[in-house]
């Protein structure tokens, strides 16, 4: 490295050898400025490293799941770190209470500690959560606005507090670690994790972000005290770029990337930020597990960070040539730690000897070992107690805390946006105030994905959130205490005409991967009729959206008298009722003050749109929102969308109501390919493997379950005519679904195309990740198909074991312009 160019994708070129690269801190990337190394922590931990085998070397860099480890595989192999993932609860129950939390994590923390036989170095474990908008796989813990909403508050003070309020309750259960904040800078607000971003605006998530850090971690002498927790800048970098694509790629010129995209990192580091983790997603095709151009070179050597580089989950099995299970390549391009779920054996394994065999270098190995060892001094791990009994350990009375909810309840007031108030805001609320939608009285949907569960929603139910407020019961219980009346009416019945109607709606709730969609435009269209009904009956009506995005609901601001965007709240709904409504006496409780830190869109087939690009005219602009002393005139908007289909005869049903249709014919195959044709829609494969039955969705039997216990398939025949326009150039496959049990093997989706010949397309990570996810839309444009001479039936689902998955509709549709291959 001595005498390389430091700089040259930000055009400034600095030439110094290694101790001189903290002089180059006046690039636009910028360096760390943390703690600074300590000579005698330093000296500590090349004595330990001394002491240390290979193999404990290795296992340091392993990080598995608590899903699939116990205290004793950590007795035995001594794992540097452990995660709880958004789906791993302690003993296996998401919904596991406080104490087993902190029960577990005395039981690791003593397994790390035991002796080594050898008198080898005992070093302590650290256990890492994904608590991005409050401990929130906790029940009981506060669940603060996520992210998107916290970007509508420009307030770095509000959220440097929410940083410390989480931190204290994170420390309450024993863990040390949290995967927060996320510095993406969101260019195309498809992506699924849109809500994870603070804005579209490099300075403003680089200011919450570092923020972020610094209440989760400390500054000064707070710095990393038992009352706070590692904090992770993540995803490390262009996460936000990739197209609305999650785990995708990154694509322009490289100096404008980082520039842009590591911006944040800047700051985060300067705050002090002790870990980075590495991004799923690729910069102009290279995966950043394996690039040491940007883990090593630009993170570790040009911007000076010295702490440890974790990866996502499994991120290391999608570099070529890699697996799960092994994966050298990642090491030496700088990754630190393996986020390892399921295959941690075989990768202890395969990286010992990866080691033995030269493919990682002892100095390496030993400077990823120094980053975890030095990280955790930082911690003071080598000096704490159990977990228990550290200074918050076992203290659940600071879990939902009063004085944490009010903090999150005054971050939802601040984070609210007014985009329209044609009068009917604030609400009196002595008067009768109807809430109605799907989202009144629904705690779950309010707060969104990383929530208790990973993608949250689901089964869950206010029983699941107690100490928490719906948005109804807070609007209930100010109209109670003022002498007026909140009627919650979810379907906007009602006996009695009420004075006022607030409509409470929006996203069901979602996180990575199955929050990517393939356009803007809000499709539910349960809301705008209760938005019009009202409209039509002359009732005042607010609308509360809910969402993890801006989206396009022209409509919905038409037919609603005011609009406010309620991002995902999280669980004091009480501080929507704040601004919403009056005092008792009439005056404004608190004011509208959340400004937009995304645009808005103007039309729905609009999906990137950033201040300073080409041709930006959003409907609502970055920094938008009105406040009660606006007085703004609303202009109607348009209706007409452009993805919307000019014909809806286009639309070729293959399976509906639980039959096929003609002239397409349901069968199920054996696994050497013997289809039998099941006229009833139910039945079984020659050789019983395959079986199909009937369920309901929405109506009786109006779906089919299908089960694999080996390999075989389930499908549709052409039992007739087609017209050759149902599967020529420009449509897809629209396939409603869900997954009840996760595939054992191989999942394919395939077509015929042409004589002899078959084509497929792999569903299995996607089926995978849908496991009990609930029903799922995957569109497939048929162009994915085409390497044959033409596309044709049988089109077909096959399973090489045991599987479980429910259709509910198969349909041939204008694929829309959609192009990605993925089910």
């Amino acid at each position: 490295m001595k005498n390389r160019a430091l700089n040259p994708r930000l055009g400034t070129v600095v030439r110094v050898g290694l101790v001189g690269i903290l002089t180059a801190c006046f690039s636009l990337v910028g360096c760390a400025s943390g703690p600074k190394k300590d000579d005698q922590v330093e000296a500590r931990i090349t004595e330990i490293i001394s002491k240390m085998s290979v193999e404990q070397k290795v296992a340091q860099l392993i990080m598995p799941d608590i899903s699939t480890i116990t205290p004793e595989d950590v007795a035995k192999y001594r794992f540097g770190t452990i995660l709880n993932g958004g789906n791993s609860g302690p003993y296996g129950n998401e919904r596991a209470k406080p104490e087993e939390w902190l029960k577990l994590a005395d039981a690791f923390w003593a397994a790390s500690r035991t002796p080594h036989a050898d008198g080898s170095p005992v070093i302590p474990v650290l256990w890492a959560t994904d608590a991005v908008h409050g401990h929130n796989n906790v029940v009981g813990a506060t669940i603060f606005p996520h992210n998107i909403g916290l970007g509508a508050t420009r307030d770095p003070a509000l959220i440097r507090e929410i940083g410390r309020i989480t931190a204290a309750e994170i420390k309450v259960t024993g863990i040390d670690w949290t995967f927060a904040p996320t510095l993406a800078v969101v260019r195309d607000d498809r992506w699924g994790r849109t809500y994870e971003g603070y804005g579209e605006d490099k300075q403003l998530v680089s200011d919450l972000g570092a923020a972020m850090v610094e209440g989760l971690q400390g500054v000064g002498s707070e710095f990393l005290s038992q009352e706070r927790v590692i904090a992770t800048a993540k995803h490390f970098f262009g996460d936000g770029g990739t197209g609305g694509v999650d785990t995708g790629d990154t694509v322009g010129k490289e100096a404008d990337l980082v520039a842009l995209h590591a911006f944040p990192y800047r700051a985060a580091l300067q705050s002090g930020a002790q870990t980075v983790m590495a991004s799923f997603s690729s910069i102009n095709g290279q995966k950043m597990h394996g690039s040491k151009s940007y883990l090593t070179e630009l993170l570790k050597v040009e911007m000076g960070f010295d702490g440890l580089v974790v990866g996502d989950w499994n991120g290391h099995g999608r570099i070529p040539g890699c697996t799960n299970s092994d994966c050298p390549e990642s090491i030496n391009a700088g990754l630190d730690i393996f986020m390892v779920p399921e295959d941690w054996k075989a990768l202890l394994t395969n990286t010992k000897a990866a080691v033995d065999s030269g493919k990682i270098s002892q100095a390496r190995l030993d400077d990823a070992v120094r980053r975890i060892l030095r990280v955790k001094m930082r911690y003071g791990l080598f000096d704490l107690p159990a977990p228990s009994a550290r200074k918050l350990g076992g203290q659940f009375a600071l879990l939902g805390a009063p004085e944490h909810r009010a903090v999150a309840r005054k971050a939802v007031s601040e984070s609210l946006v007014l985009l329209k108030n044609e009068g009917v805001l604030p609400i009196d609320p002595r008067r009768t105030i109807l809430v109605a939608g799907e989202g009144a009285d629904n705690i779950a949907k309010q707060s969104g994905g990383w929530t208790i569960t990973w993608q949250g929603g689901g089964d869950l139910s206010n029983a699941d959130f107690p100490g928490a407020q719906s948005i109804f019961a807070g609007i209930a219980q100010q109209a109670e205490a003022a002498g007026g009346k909140a009627i919650l009416s979810v379907d906007g019945s009602y006996t009695q005409k009420p004075d006022v109607a607030i409509v409470v709606f929006g996203e069901k709730p979602y996180a990575e991967f199955m929050g990517d969609v393939k356009n803007l435009s809000y499709t539910d269209a349960k809301p705008l009729t209760l938005l019009k009904k009202f409209q039509a009956e002359k009732i005042p009506t607010v609308a509360v959206f809910l969402t993890g995005r801006p989206l396009w609901v022209n409509k919905e601001l038409n037919a609603a008298d005011a609009f406010v965007a309620a991002w995902l709240p999280g669980s004091e709904g009480g501080g929507v009722a704040d601004v919403l409504l009056k005092t008792k006496d009439g005056q404004i409780q608190k004011d509208f003050k959340g400004k937009l830190s995304f645009s808005w869109p103007q039309a729905c087939d609009t999906y990137s749109l950033n201040p300073g690009e080409a041709g930006y005219k959003p409907l609502f602009e970055y920094g938008f929102g009105l406040n009660y002393a606006t007085k703004a005139a609303w202009t109607p908007l348009g209706e007409a969308c452009a993805l919307s289909k000019p014909n809806a005869d286009n639309d070729v049903a293959v399976f509906a109501r639980g039959q096929s249709l003609a002239p397409f014919a349901l069968f199920a195959a054996d696994g050497q390919g013997q289809r039998i044709r099941l006229a009833s829609a139910k039945g079984r494969s020659a050789d019983g493997k395959v079986s199909v039955v009937a369920m309901d969705r929405s109506a009786q039997e109006d779906a089919r379950t299908i089960s694999w216990t080996a390999g075989g398939a389930f499908g549709f025949d052409l039992a007739g005519t087609l017209n050759p326009a149902a599967l020529g150039q420009g449509r897809a496959l629209r396939i409603e679904y869900q997954v009840g049990t996760r595939p054992s093997g191989p999942v394919t989706l395939s077509m015929s195309c042409g004589p002899n010949c078959r084509d497929e397309i792999d569903i299995t990570a996607s089926v995978a990740l849908a496991e009990q996810k609930g029903w799922l839309t995957a569109v497939v444009p048929l162009s994915c198909f085409r390497k044959g001479p033409q596309i044709g039936l049988p089109l077909s689902i096959q399973s090489s074991g045991r599987f479980e998955m429910s259709i509910s509709s198969v349909t041939l549709v204008d694929d829309g312009g959609e192009t990605s291959c993925r089910f």
